[in-house]
């Protein structure tokens, strides 16, 4: 063991000086991060579940159960359900391409999965208008053949599945990358066929990875308003979803039925943090043994 011998009291003061000053900043950095915590995060969700009891559990749990919103609350799951599972398929297929082989147009499909991140959700939805309004691209065939996209759910669902196609792609892209491709390789040498290897090998790689997106893809397909807002005609107790809802309470000063319903989203994004805080763990200790098993 090496010590270290200061010959002056100066000597020692120049080193302690650093070391408090270390102290202070990173106190002074965290009691920041905290303060803007509580100012924009914990303070305005505690104002949302205050409001929301502000005329009791009965007012409440009535905005609840309330037929438009048990509407909005079924269209809400019935995108997120349909969008979801889309995108889940969508993400795998799409990490495994990029990761595993060498193709013309990779870095259009990586670019391409990052296209939701770059646009406005509102412009996604004039896209959708442009295509299938009635004077769009496909709107006269459309009409003709007695078909509704826009102001009706597969609008909605066009919508979702458009504004959460990165979450799972984006998760399992690094991560499939950081894995590399040996245990597949070796099992397919051993006589492993494709499908298996995939259901044996890598799908138990990826799965926490795979969670992961899944959760954060939901919590935005149910979270969603802008692009939902621009192609659902907002016709009540049909094509609202449960932001949308939220909106035409709060317009209607109805404001404690409106942070009712809000409650529920706030609720579903404290589920969200507590499964992603979930997931992270487990990644966390999933790289770490990847590090361990791959070093010398």
């Amino acid at each position: 063991m090496t010590s270290i011998v200061f010959d002056s009291p100066h000597q020692t003061a120049i080193v302690a000086r650093p070391a408090a000053e270390g102290r202070f900043v990173r106190l002074a950095l965290m009691g920041t991060a905290f303060a803007f915590l509580l100012l924009f995060l914990f303070i305005p969700l505690a104002a949302v579940f205050h409001e929301a009891l502000s005329k009791g559990w009965e007012a409440c749990v009535a905005a609840i159960v309330e037929p438009d919103a048990q509407a909005a609350i079924r269209l809400t799951l019935l995108a997120a359900g349909i969008a979801v599972p889309l995108n889940l398929v969508f993400g795998v297929c799409a990490a495994w391409a990029v990761t595993r082989f060498e193709f013309k147009g990779k870095n259009l499909l990586v670019t391409l999965i990052d296209l939701p991140f770059s646009v406005s959700p509102v412009i996604a939805g004039l896209i959708y208008v442009l295509m299938f309004g009635a004077q769009g691209w496909f709107g006269p065939w459309l009409q003709a053949h007695d078909i509704q996209i826009l102001f009706a759910v597969p609008g909605i669902v066009l919508a979702t599945v458009f504004v959460t196609v990165p979450f799972v792609a984006r998760e399992l892209i690094p991560l499939m990358q950081s894995q590399g491709s040996e245990e597949e390789e070796a099992a397919i040498v051993l006589g492993a066929s494709g499908w298996r290897v995939f259901w044996h090998v890598t799908l138990p790689n990826i799965r926490w990875g795979l969670f992961y997106g899944v959760i954060l893809c939901n919590a935005r397909a149910m979270g969603e308003f802008g692009a939902v807002s621009v192609v659902s005609g907002h016709i009540r107790g049909l094509t609202n979803t449960l932001p949308l809802h939220v909106e035409i309470l709060y317009n209607e000063y109805n404001f404690a039925a409106a942070f009712s319903v809000a409650s529920l989203l706030a609720l579903l994004a404290l589920l969200t943090l507590a499964l992603k805080s979930l997931a992270e763990w487990r990644l966390r200790a999933q790289a770490a043994r990847i590090a361990l098993e791959q070093s010398p």
